[in-house]
C-alpha cells in the first residue's frame, strides 16, 4: 500500500477497508499527533485529538472531495478545528502542567540547557493567541508553507503571514524579557 495515493486510501476507506484507514494513519498519525501537542501542550490531550481526527477520516471518508485540497491538508484542518475548540471548552493549561520535552543530547549539560531553552520557546509559544500559535505550529513544526497553513486555517496567505509576524514578535519580546530578567538575578546575586 506503500505507493498507492492518499486520494485512492480515502477512497478506499469509504468502502470499509480498514487497510486503508491503517496505511493513512501509518502516514500522517506522528504529525497530527505533533500539531496537536503543540497547540495544547498535552501528550495526552494530543492522542486523544488524533484518535477523534481519525475516527472522522473513518466515519467521514465519503465526503472527501479528491483535487480540492491535499489529504493531508485536510487532516491538519480537522485537527486545528478540534485543538481549538478544546482550548475554547478548557482555557488555557496551567504553564506548570506543560511537561517538558524529552532531549536526545549527549551529555548532561547540553540535555540540561536544551530543555531550558525548549520550556522557555514552549512556554512562550503557550501565551500566544491560539490562531497565532496556531500558525507558528504549522508554518514552523509542521512545516507547512504559508499557503498550506493557509487552506488549513481558512484564512488569506495574507492573514497567515500577518499572524506569523505577531507571533515571532511576541515570541521574541516574551524571550528576551525572561532573559533579561535572568541576566538581571545573575548580576544581583538574587
Amino acid at each position: 500500500m506503500d505507493g498507492i495515493p492518499d486520494d485512492e486510501l480515502v477512497a478506499a476507506v469509504a468502502k470499509g477497508d480498514e487497510d486503508a484507514c491503517r496505511e493513512l494513519m501509518k502516514r500522517h498519525l506522528g504529525r497530527v499527533v505533533a500539531l496537536a501537542r503543540r497547540m495544547l501542550g498535552n501528550q495526552d490531550d494530543a492522542e486523544e485529538i488524533a484518535q477523534e481526527v481519525f475516527l472522522r477520516v473513518w466515519k467521514h471518508a465519503e465526503k472527501w472531495e479528491p483535487g480540492r485540497a491535499q489529504f493531508s491538508t485536510w487532516l491538519h484542518r480537522v485537527g486545528t478545528n478540534l485543538c481549538l475548540d478544546r482550548l475554547r471548552k478548557q482555557g488555557m493549561d496551567d504553564l506548570d502542567a506543560i511537561p517538558e520535552p524529552a532531549s536526545e543530547d549527549p551529555t548532561p549539560y547540553e540535555a540540561m540547557a536544551q530543555k531550558d531553552v525548549a520550556r522557555r520557546v514552549e512556554a512562550a509559544l503557550q501565551q500566544l493567541p491560539p490562531r497565532q500559535r496556531l500558525a507558528i505550529t504549522l508554518s514552523h513544526y509542521q512545516g507547512l508553507t504559508n499557503i498550506e497553513a493557509a487552506q488549513v486555517m481558512d484564512v488569506t496567505v495574507e492573514a497567515v503571514e500577518s499572524l506569523l509576524g505577531r507571533a515571532r514578535r511576541a515570541l521574541k519580546a516574551a524571550l528576551a524579557t525572561e532573559k533579561d530578567e535572568l541576566l538581571r538575578k545573575m548580576n544581583t546575586g538574587a
